[in-house]
């Protein structure tokens, strides 16, 4: 039962100037976003993390840098199957622009229909970054145990439709889910089912996450039962 901690990117110049980044290369942090990258560095540092995981484009790579700054053991790995949506011809244009374009409304309400001219569809792009947050979560499993604690920047839509598949959500709700920069979203894989731990998360403490210590004589057994009444 791993725990992947999602991290948006700190803000871009393209978040402040409304401008639909993508895959654009080169779209660093802004001096708020390097700030608030250090801030995410920094909630995370206590936290016994096992990896580190990032979208291939520069403003994610600066925020797991940002990260494993104060995991001197860790070397953020990349993972394209993390990366931006392919925007394809929006990639690069205004929100305003793009705003006038008949495909605005769909990708507001039937998501799942789109596919961007020249570009990927949001079906793809949910497949791909669910498939990468399952087999690097499966996989640490096998190496460092059911409750490893692991970091995977992404962007603001990749985030939001692995939120979506973890709620048994279907893509065309996924709008309804609000990601900011720098924030931490937290999910518990286990064998049955995904727990969403924490949404858009930019303040709290984060020393819950790390496992109790147990004993031979008592050791925790792993279910993937919810707690009834709350816990």
């Amino acid at each position: 039962m791993p725990t992947v901690i999602l991290v948006r990117h700190g803000r871009s110049a393209a978040n402040t100037s409304g401008t639909l980044a993508g895959r654009t290369p080169g779209v660093k942090l802004d001096e708020t976003g390097l700030q608030q990258a250090e801030a995410v560095g920094r909630r995370l540092a206590e936290l016994p993390l096992a990896t580190v995981v990032t979208s291939p484009l520069e403003r994610c790579k600066q925020t797991a840098a940002a990260i494993a700054k104060h995991h001197p053991e860790l070397r953020p790995a990349t993972d394209r199957r993390l990366t931006e949506c392919g925007y394809g011809d929006w990639t690069g244009q205004k929100l305003t622009t793009l705003m006038k374009d008949p495909l605005w409304a769909v990708v507001q309400q039937h998501p799942s229909a789109v596919t961007f001219p020249n570009g990927e569809s949001m079906r793809a792009m949910q497949q791909r970054a669910v498939d990468a947050v399952r087999a690097h979560d499966a996989a640490l499993a096998q190496t460092h145990g059911d409750g490893a604690l692991w970091v995977a920047v992404s962007h603001g839509d990749v985030i939001k439709a692995i939120v979506a598949d973890a709620l048994a959500q279907h893509l065309d709700t996924f709008q309804r889910i609000v990601v900011d920069t720098a924030t931490t979203t937290i999910i518990t894989y286990t064998k049955t089912r995904p727990f969403l731990v924490r949404l858009n998360d930019s303040g709290s403490e984060l020393q819950s996450l790390i496992p109790k210590p147990t004993t031979r004589k008592r050791t925790r057994k792993q279910t993937s039962d919810a707690v009834v009444g709350g816990r």
